[in-house]
């Protein structure tokens, strides 16, 4: 008989189940996965050092870039560290704001994720569905920071300019007729907050549409129940964060166990897990949308009764308004060493952190004193989860890589930094 060899298989980079420029080389006995390795660095952009040559807030445009489905979740941990180390206080509508559209960004990621993870299994409806409601949370994007995905919106200080009054349109054309067009703007004739008090009390029922396609379906079942296990005692020791940490039964959310901003002021809850598959983390993402929703609505009720500032009104840090700086000297010169060397930030370190839609997103920043960082440094949850392949993938089959792929909502920007 001649000998059986266990063969090599390269799974990506090209694969449309890779999310991205992943590289898996898989060691296979038959069809079973005997050893996984991941290869990293196919989509470099070397932004921890691109940091060190930039102003600091000229980096803020590159976190957007990092995991480019959490747009403004990357932002919001690089302008806590600066804030940290400048001992910068941040207006609170300006917090709100900040919670808010963190839960924004939260079911954005999770509704990206949803419908690749469903198509990537088989589930081709899933992905018409999700992108249905992605599209009028990206319109919130544009209308806040006039980009639909990487907003730069956060501020040191706070954030770029209020809530709109008035929300982008539908305009007739050649495939849109005016009463089709009418249609579409029926929820778009207040402010940005009336648009987004529409969307939370529809959201729920269109979750129940995601669960109804999926919760109970038999092939959904049979592709996601006890594939990629992982129990709780490992998910700690592997550096696990976020929904696949809580996936496995543990109850670890940097918005209740170390509050930032206002989440300490806002009911939720946090959703657990009890078998640790790929089954339990789909649950808990889901139920983490419903939670985002709920605290959206919260955010906004404060909001309508709450005018005030949004960006501190220090000069030193924040541009003067246009006005000023077209009528008084002092602003002109203010706004002039902002734009072209920044501010400086006192000789130390500091590490900020959010619970960022796929887990815990850090960045720690080492200043020297100069209006650049000495070094900086992102703590990407996607890293030890994907480092994490090789253990959930063994003895399962190929088809099942793709599940677990897909279970870790891995996006390569975070990882190839």
């Amino acid at each position: 008989m001649p000998e059986i060899r266990n063969y090599t298989l390269n799974f990506g980079p090209q694969h449309p189940a890779a999310h991205g420029v992943l590289r898996l080389v898989l060691e296979m006995d038959g069809e079973v996965v005997e050893r996984a390795d991941p290869h990293i660095g196919l989509l470099h952009r070397g932004t921890e050092k691109l940091a060190e040559s930039k102003p600091y807030n000229q980096t803020i445009g590159y976190m957007d870039r990092l995991d480019y489905v959490s747009m403004m979740c990357n932002e919001h941990g690089y302008v806590m560290a600066i804030e940290k180390l400048l001992g910068c206080e941040v207006p609170l509508r300006a917090q709100y704001i900040r919670t808010m559209f963190d839960e924004i960004t939260r079911i954005l990621n999770h509704l990206m994720w949803l419908g690749a993870h469903g198509l990537d299994v088989g589930a081709m409806s899933m992905f018409l569905y999700c992108f249905r409601e992605r599209e009028d949370l990206m319109d919130c994007y544009e209308a806040v920071s006039g980009a639909r995905m990487h907003a730069t919106y956060y501020r040191p200080g706070g954030v770029a300019r209020d809530l709109p009054d008035i929300m982008p349109q539908y305009t007739e054309s050649r495939w849109r007729s005016k009463s089709n067009a009418n249609k579409m703007n029926e929820n778009r004739q207040g402010s940005m907050l009336d648009f987004l008090d529409d969307f939370t009390v529809r959201f729920p029922k269109l979750v129940d549409e995601y669960e109804t396609l999926l919760t109970d379906n038999r092939i959904w079942k049979q592709r996601t129940v006890g594939i990629g296990v992982v129990t709780p005692e490992r998910a700690l020791q592997l550096g696990f964060t976020g929904p696949m940490l809580r996936g496995s039964g543990i109850e670890w959310d940097l918005r209740k166990k170390q509050p930032y901003e206002v989440y300490d002021k806002i009911n939720f809850d946090i959703p657990v897990g009890t078998n640790g598959d790929s089954y339990d983390r789909y649950l808990v993402r889901v139920e983490e949308m419903r939670q985002s929703n709920s605290i959206i609505k919260q955010c906004s009720e404060w909001l309508r009764k709450n005018p005030g500032p949004i960006l501190t009104e220090d000069h030193k840090i924040s541009a003067p308004k246009r006005a000023e700086m077209k009528g008084d000297m002092e602003a002109l010169i203010h706004h002039f060493k902002l734009f072209t060397e920044g501010f400086c930030l006192p000789v130390g370190d500091a590490y900020a952190a959010v619970e960022h839609p796929k887990g815990e997103f850090g960045c720690y920043i080492v200043s020297d004193g100069a209006n650049k960082p000495y070094r900086l440094k992102v703590r990407a949850p996607g890293f030890p989860h994907l480092a994490a392949l090789d253990e959930m993938a063994r003895g399962h089959m190929l088809s099942d890589v793709v599940a677990i792929i897909g279970t870790q909502d891995i996006v390569f920007g975070e990882i190839d930094r």
